[in-house]
C-alpha cells in the first residue's frame, strides 16, 4: 500500500510540474503595420495577423510627447521585417504580449527603453536590464528624460479618465 501512495504521489508531482512550467511560444512574421510605438502587426507564414503589443514597456500615448518619435522609431527598427516575438500572455484586447526580437541580436523592447522613448512598465515586470536602460536614460538625460517633468502613460491615461 506504501508503494502504490507513493507512486501517485510522485506521479502528481511531476505532473503539476509539467503544468507550471511554460513552454515558450515564438512566432516569427513581417510586420505589416505600426500602431504606435509599442505596438504593431505582424503577418505569419500561415497567413495570420497577429496584434502584438511589446512587453514590459509603455510607450507615450498620441498626444503626449515623444509618442510619434516612439513610433517612427519602431517603424524604422520593423516595419517590413521579419522578426521573432516571444509571445508571454494575451491582454484583454486580444493582442500577444511579448518580446521583440530584431536585426538577429536586438531587442525592441530593450532599445526603445534605451533611446529614451518609453518607460518600464514596472507594474507589469521585474525585468532588472530594463530598469537600468531606463536608470541610465533617465542620468544621460535621453529622449522623454530631457523633460524633468515627463507624465508617465498610465498616469496620462488615468488622468484622462478623470476628465
Amino acid at each position: 500500500m506504501k508503494i502504490s501512495i507513493f507512486t501517485v504521489f510522485l506521479f502528481l508531482s511531476l505532473i503539476s510540474t509539467a503544468q507550471s512550467s511554460k513552454s515558450t511560444i515564438l512566432i516569427n512574421g513581417k510586420v505589416t503595420a505600426i500602431t504606435d510605438g509599442d505596438t504593431f502587426k505582424l503577418l505569419t507564414q500561415d497567413s495570420i495577423l497577429h496584434r502584438v503589443r511589446i512587453a514590459n514597456i509603455d510607450c507615450s500615448e498620441r498626444k503626449q510627447p515623444f509618442s510619434k518619435r516612439a513610433k517612427q522609431f519602431t517603424s524604422n527598427a520593423v516595419f517590413g521585417k521579419m522578426i521573432k516575438v516571444e509571445v508571454l500572455n494575451k491582454d484583454r484586447y486580444g493582442r500577444l504580449i511579448g518580446l521583440v526580437f530584431y536585426n538577429d541580436s536586438l531587442t525592441l523592447n530593450h532599445e526603445l527603453v534605451k533611446h529614451g522613448l518609453a518607460w518600464h512598465y514596472v507594474k507589469y515586470s521585474k525585468d532588472t536590464i530594463l530598469q537600468s536602460l531606463e536608470d541610465k536614460a533617465r542620468k544621460d538625460k535621453i529622449g522623454l528624460w530631457q523633460d524633468p517633468n515627463s507624465i508617465p502613460p498610465w498616469e496620462w491615461r488615468a488622468n484622462k479618465k478623470k476628465k
